[in-house]
């Protein structure tokens, strides 16, 4: 809607307007993102308490199979006593190779398992070391989000004080905008919040840059109410 070009709109409440609605925009800006800041705390916490289970379970998936390879190792070692023990009564020397066969096999096997359970019990050492880093780092990035969640609500009370205070203060502002151009301004600011009123920055719209004519700029300074022609945004004085 194009507005009225014969409306007087001082640029002082204009400016006073806008720098209320820009404060109003920062603060509501900073209610939404301590929310994000403590879920994204929440996340990396979360991340953390996955990477100590993943941890743990590492460390339990290679003790059982260290322990399943001790007990394989015993069970061959039982075994390599009872061969020795039927060579005494071994009833021919076919029989007694094959035991000896036996016997050498076993022990040969027993050999590269028990380096098989050294490296493995060297991997549990690690793992357990990766365990604690995890723990840590959990430790570390609880603490964190606990004095976020403090810092946020604390910050986020200030916050709610200050924008309630400055909707206040617009109110009381938006209360003497021209009644013929009160509803329009509404749409407006609803719709566009800050942006739907912008400065005259060296003879351009500080919206979108858009360079103005020096008839409109004039116009301004005269206090009539004038829009950009790009943007639509109505235009004050700085100072």
């Amino acid at each position: 809607m194009a507005v009225d070009n014969k409306t007087q709109f001082d640029s002082s409440l204009m400016r006073r307007l806008h720098s209320l609605h820009l404060q109003s925009t920062d603060l509501q800006g900073q209610l939404e993102r301590g929310p994000r800041q403590v879920a994204a705390g929440e996340a990396i916490v979360a991340q953390c308490e996955a990477a100590v289970a993943s941890a743990r379970q590492d460390v339990k998936k290679a003790t059982i199979a260290c322990d399943e390879k001790q007990l394989q190792l015993k069970s061959r070692e039982d075994r390599i006593e009872q061969l020795k023990a039927k060579l005494n009564t071994a009833s021919s020397n076919k029989e007694f190779d094959l035991l000896k066969e036996q016997i050498a096999a076993d022990v040969q096997a027993n050999s590269v398992q028990s380096d098989e359970i050294l490296e493995g019990l060297e991997r549990i050492d690690e793992l357990n070391e990766a365990v604690a880093a995890a723990e840590k780092e959990l430790a570390e990035k609880t603490a964190e989000q606990k004095t976020r969640l403090k810092d946020v609500d604390a910050r986020m009370e200030v916050v709610r004080e200050g924008l309630e205070h400055v909707r206040s203060e617009l109110e009381k502002c938006e209360a003497q905008v021209p009644i013929a151009v009160r509803s329009e301004y509404k749409r407006l600011t609803l719709l566009r919040g800050d942006e739907a009123l912008a400065p005259i920055e060296d003879g351009s719209c500080g919206g979108c840059n858009q360079t103005l004519t020096t008839q409109m700029v004039d116009r301004v300074r005269l206090g009539f109410l004038t829009d950009c022609p790009a943007c639509s945004a109505w235009l004050y004085n700085q100072a």
